[in-house]
């Protein structure tokens, strides 16, 4: 009979306060600051600079969003990208903030804000076969070799468009660029952003950006589950910040100049 009415009391005191159970993230935020899963290896979205520090377009977001919420102070965690979804379900952060795809298979695992950016998948090409492939599809045979990153949508869309090439699966993005560089592979398959860059700071002469996208993905920040109110709070943010005109400060500081890339280099 206790243990009913100490029931009954916390419900009591949980309807009468009309605060949700899962209310309990933003508060903890504000107490003990908020805290961002990222792999700094994706320019321009993140990257480590010459000095070890997490800098690029998502945590200069993070610290406008850190701001937003009150947050008591505002923690990079720099996460491996195949171990990034299952430390935000296990609560090593409270956001993955690193140039993620919204995908229905990520979809099963952790709840997507609305997109922030669309991109799509583009070409990073050896120059000397520049003139026998002008799109992704010329790369669809048995003789090319095309390469992309372990696990994201890069893979997926060079497996998928591009089946019968052979495919290389590579743990960080510099090294496949750099494969492609040296001849090792024919083709780079990645995010349009990354490529840009990549081709400027390690194309070397020796790549062909072809730059028009052959598919459009949306790309979101991810929370862990069941928290609607944490999730509301950051749709609002981001619409905040489109109407006046942060994001698009950002977007050009971070995509449109490159005057950054001296500090990574």
């Amino acid at each position: 009979m206790k243990k009913l009415l100490v029931a009954l009391a916390a419900l009591s005191v949980f309807v009468l306060s009309g605060t949700p159970a899962w209310a309990g993230k933003l508060e903890q935020i504000k107490k003990d600051g908020l805290r961002v899963c990222t792999e700094p290896a994706y320019m321009p979205f993140e990257m480590t600079d010459k000095r070890g520090q997490i800098i690029g377009f998502d945590p200069d977001l993070a610290a406008l969003m850190s701001k937003e919420l009150g947050a008591a102070k505002l923690e990079l965690i720099s996460t491996a990208w195949d171990g990034i979804i299952p430390a935000l379900i296990t609560d090593k952060c409270d956001i993955i903030m690193s140039g993620m795809t919204i995908t229905d298979e990520r979809k099963e695992k952790v709840s997507f804000t609305d997109p922030y950016m669309l991109i799509g998948q583009t070409v990073l090409v050896r120059k000397d076969l520049a003139e026998k492939v002008k799109s992704y599809r010329d790369l669809n045979k048995p003789d090319y070799k095309v390469a992309s990153k372990l696990g994201t949508t890069g893979e997926i869309a060079a497996k998928k468009y591009i089946p019968k090439a052979k495919y290389f699966s590579y743990e960080t993005e510099a090294e496949a660029v750099m494969e492609t560089v040296n001849g090792k592979v024919d083709a780079f398959i990645y995010d349009a952003p990354y490529n840009l860059v990549a081709n400027a700071q390690r194309g070397e002469g020796k790549l062909v950006f072809l730059d028009k996208p052959f598919t459009d993905e949306p790309i979101g920040w991810a929370i862990a589950k069941g928290d609607p109110e944490f999730l509301e709070a950051i749709n609002g943010f981001l619409a905040k910040i489109k109407k006046e005109g942060a994001h698009e400060k950002l977007y050009q500081k971070w995509f449109k100049k490159t005057d950054w890339l001296k500090d990574v280099q």
